[in-house]
């Protein structure tokens, strides 16, 4: 597990949250680096002016949240410094996940067939119809996702994926968790390890991602250019899934 460096995202007025994942990862046996998180209370100018709200209106049908742009700019600088480390891969983790005993022999089985991924996700909001075709611990198979499934407070990527969003994530046009794993877009082996070995603390409240609110939304005519972005990127999430499906086939996964 040398190969593999873990950023753990913290925001600084949040040690409690800080010292609960902390016990989860050292009765796992993973070491970690803290990312303090950027703050929503406290953007700077720069960060500020890193969101494309008109685009974000469109695609996402709502006025983003501080927070989604604080969770966007905390999952880009794990990917930054990432990408200026000597490391294989990158193990990035929300404070408010929760880490299942099975994520150990998870990760090292996904060390060992690398070749099969560029990012993976390691928990999940919505279940990505997933189609297995590899083993890679007892109980635990990695999948080609056929549809969305939204949700980063778990996942690793290798120095391709890095490379691919060096410099191309900003600005923000969509949460995190609705661009990264765009596989067609990136040009990168996106996948979902089902069961996921981690899944999400509901006993405590996520500080850096929004809040969820149907009052945020906006009238379902104003969405309609949000509801034709979504179809689009379902029928190119759906295409570019069943040809990795096949690759994977061929490939004789198992």
């Amino acid at each position: 597990m040398d190969r593999l460096q873990t950023w753990v995202i913290n925001l600084d007025r949040a040690p409690e949250r800080l010292a609960r994942i902390s016990a989860q990862m050292q009765r796992l046996g993973l070491p970690f680096h803290r990312l303090p998180a950027v703050d929503a209370r406290a953007f700077t100018p720069a960060q500020a002016a890193q969101i494309d709200e008109a685009a974000f209106r469109r695609r996402h049908g709502m006025p983003p949240a501080p927070g989604e742009l604080g969770c966007y700019l905390s999952h880009v600088e794990a990917v930054r410094r990432f990408g200026q480390s000597d490391a294989e891969f990158a193990l990035v983790l929300e404070d408010d996940v929760l880490l299942h005993a099975s994520l150990p022999a998870v990760l090292a089985g996904l060390v060992e067939q690398a070749a099969h991924w560029d990012v993976v996700k390691l928990s999940a909001v919505h279940s990505g119809t997933p189609v297995p075709f590899q083993t890679v611990a007892p109980g635990h198979r990695l999948a080609v996702m056929l549809t969305r499934c939204t949700g980063a407070s778990a996942y690793v990527i290798n120095r391709r994926a890095a490379a691919a969003y060096a410099g191309r994530l900003l600005p923000m046009t969509l949460p995190y968790d609705h661009v990264f794993d765009q596989g067609w877009h990136w040009h990168l082996k996106v996948r979902l390890v089902t069961p996921t070995p981690c899944g999400h603390d509901s006993d405590i409240a996520s500080t850096i991602a929004a809040p969820r609110s149907r009052a945020r939304k906006f009238p379902w005519w104003r969405r309609l250019p949000t509801y034709a972005y979504r179809f689009g990127a379902a029928r190119r999430r759906l295409a570019y899934s069943l040809g990795q499906a096949l690759q994977e086939s061929f490939s004789g996964a198992r």
